[in-house]
């Protein structure tokens, strides 16, 4: 059995754009899957990105037409530009991590709605009470917003560092663990599904 490392940010336009795909595709394959949610402006520092509040201008306006147009060939609802952007991602990766530890629930459903609160409902997802309704919604103990902390806080740091290690540079991420095959973004989900069927 393939297994994917899913490395990504709560606060990510493209992993709320990537929806359940990965979920199907892994489903499909019969592949486990690890979350891996991680800090991901700093890792834009470690690697030669360029964290978006500093990339010129027409890199911007670019980012936003590809949001639009990616959002309405998925179907998806979006609010381009939401309120608060960007969040305090270490809450909701937190939580994540400690949903991941804790099991009993739908992990992908949990990571979709801490998205959706975000690009669709504005709502900010470092709030206790945002984190817990997502945490209920997929099957959770709310609690484990406040359970988790400090555990989840060292996993966040691990998987940074662990992200730097295995040649992660954005979000959202996918590793199969067997190949050492990478794939970046969303838009290249189709080939992560044609790979997993060339094993």
């Amino acid at each position: 059995m393939a297994h994917i490392d899913y490395f990504f940010s709560v606060f990510s336009p493209w992993t709320y754009l990537a929806g359940d795909r990965l979920e199907q595709i892994a489903a499909k394959h019969g592949a486990s899957l690890t979350y891996k949610p991680l800090d991901l402006l700093t890792l834009f520092d470690r690697t030669g990105g360029v964290r978006p509040a500093q990339r010129h201008q027409s890199r911007l306006e670019y980012r936003m037409q590809e949001l639009e147009r990616w959002s309405k060939h998925l179907g998806m609802e979006m609010v381009l530009k939401p309120a608060g952007y960007p969040p305090n991602g270490a809450p909701a990766s937190y939580a994540v991590i400690a949903a991941q530890a804790a099991g009993g629930g739908d992990l992908g459903a949990l990571v979709r709605g801490i998205a959706h609160a975000l690009w669709v409902e504005e709502r900010n997802i470092a709030e206790d009470d945002v984190l817990r309704e997502k945490l209920t919604a997929a099957g959770f103990d709310p609690n484990l917003v406040t359970s988790g902390l400090f555990t989840g806080a060292m996993a966040y740091e691990r998987t940074l560092e662990e992200a730097v290690e295995r040649g992660v540079f954005g979000s959202p991420f996918y590793i199969v663990a067997e190949t050492d095959q990478r794939f970046w973004g969303q838009d290249r989900l189709d080939f992560l599904d044609a790979h997993l069927g060339s094993l």
